[in-house]
């Protein structure tokens, strides 16, 4: 095979240690190999760092193997090519395997341009990546101490659930509260509804006479406390989000991040938050993604393809960013919803065949397509229309009803509208 590079390294990573292998193909076409252990203490990675520099090589990959590929990654980011690929795309050929092994087969695959690098963005915008993530754990955090309340309540014979959609709004919390502090009277607890919820007084009497004990008392108060405080360190990152946006540095004509999530709330699902969290994964550079679909293909929210014999056999979406994916489909959730949207109208026609879980996917993918020419060309989003859908192909459309009507026993006569 064709020798891509002529001096390069191919590094197996590990907690403790890291083995590398160095292939150097020299100007007589002779090739000399090296394998080396080193540890991942950072005086240990920069001796390492140091003889590549002295055995002058230019490329270097290794595996993203959990987070322990990072210490080195900024050790070696910024003096060589590097390359993070995906484990699953580099498995050797069964028998023998060692960590020696693995790293030269490593470097073997690299010199001949044999592997294909992860997408691994600039230190601000993978620091602003760790916030968006943190949050997101956060708020399923809190959203589970929601459950929990939930499931004490269900204990007491109280079915606040039941009438009040959400037990941790205004009305929710002041009622909780005074049912910590001691409150029983279904009636005096009823009355501290406020808004909409006031119509429903009656039926909260009913849902409030329960049989508390200190128990009960003593769980809501501890997992309120927990609520309160998530709700805190959420606030508090979002915050530190919306403080660093402004400030990420550009290299290039890149749109700014702030822009971006401005240009991606236009478009039905987003919010500011959904937004940030799905331009933390991919960025604001598309030109690193030749087409919109080499986009979602890399994030793993397209069909797959396996093709054999001329049969497709599986359609199953590959692996991609589960961060991404869970931000997309919660703004896939959030579009379905809307009125008189081409996004909500493609979801019920799908759902209606497919089902909402995969309806939900194939929104998803839309968002990410749009997403990316919006990006791509600094335009806000323009809805195509509830009736996209119907005027793609009319004649079909008409011949389909005509046929229902038929069916159902009528005579049909068409006469077009002047």
């Amino acid at each position: 095979m064709e020798v891509i590079f002529r001096r390069c390294a191919g590094l197996d990573v590990h907690k403790k240690t890291v083995t590398v292998c160095v292939r150097i193909l020299d100007e007589t076409g002779r090739l000399q190999k090296q394998t080396r252990t080193f540890g991942t203490t950072t005086g240990e990675l920069e001796i390492m760092a140091t003889w590549f520099v002295a055995l002058e090589i230019t490329h270097v990959a290794m595996e993203s193997t959990g987070v322990f590929w990072k210490p080195i990654y900024n050790i070696l980011e910024g003096r060589f090519e590097l390359l993070l690929c995906n484990a699953q795309h580099v498995k050797r050929v069964p028998g023998r395997k060692t960590d020696v092994k693995d790293s030269e087969w490593l470097a073997q695959l690299l010199q001949h341009g044999l592997l294909r690098g992860s997408f691994v963005p600039e230190r601000p915008l993978r620091d602003l990546r760790d916030l968006t993530r943190h949050r997101a754990q956060l708020v399923g955090e809190q959203t589970r101490a929601a459950n929990r309340i939930h499931k004490v309540l269900e204990d007491a014979n109280i079915k606040l659930g039941a009438v009040a959609s959400d037990i941790l709004g205004v009305s929710g919390r002041a009622i909780l509260n005074a049912i910590v502090g001691g409150e029983n009277d279904p009636k005096r607890l009823a009355g501290m509804a406020v808004g909409q919820l006031r119509k429903k007084i009656p039926d909260l009497e009913k849902a409030l006479r329960g049989n508390l004990t200190e128990h009960h008392r003593f769980m809501l108060s501890t997992l309120l406390g927990q609520v309160d405080y998530l709700e805190g360190l959420i606030a508090k990152l979002s915050q530190r989000i919306a403080e660093l946006t402004p400030t990420l540095p550009l290299e290039g004509d890149v749109l700014p991040f702030d822009e971006a999530v401005r240009l991606a709330t236009t478009s039905p699902g987003f919010a500011e938050t959904g937004a940030q969290n799905v331009l933390a994964e991919i960025g604001t550079d598309m030109k690193r993604f030749p087409t919109a679909a080499h986009l979602a293909s890399w994030s793993g929210i397209c069909p797959g393809n396996h093709q054999s014999a001329g049969k497709q056999r599986n359609g199953r979406a590959r692996k991609g960013s589960r961060w991404l994916r869970r931000a997309l489909v919660q703004a896939a959730w959030a579009a379905s919803r809307t009125k008189n949207t081409y996004l909500s109208v493609q979801f019920w026609r799908l759902s209606r065949r497919r089902g909402r879980k995969r309806a939900l996917v194939a929104v998803a993918h839309s968002l990410l397509v749009i997403l990316y020419h919006m990006l791509e060309r600094r335009q806000p989003y323009g809805d195509l229309g509830p009736m996209h859908f119907d005027e793609l192909h009319p004649e079909r459309l008409t011949r389909n009803l005509v046929r229902r009507l038929e069916a159902l026993g009528h005579k049909v006569a068409l006469e077009k509208i002047a």
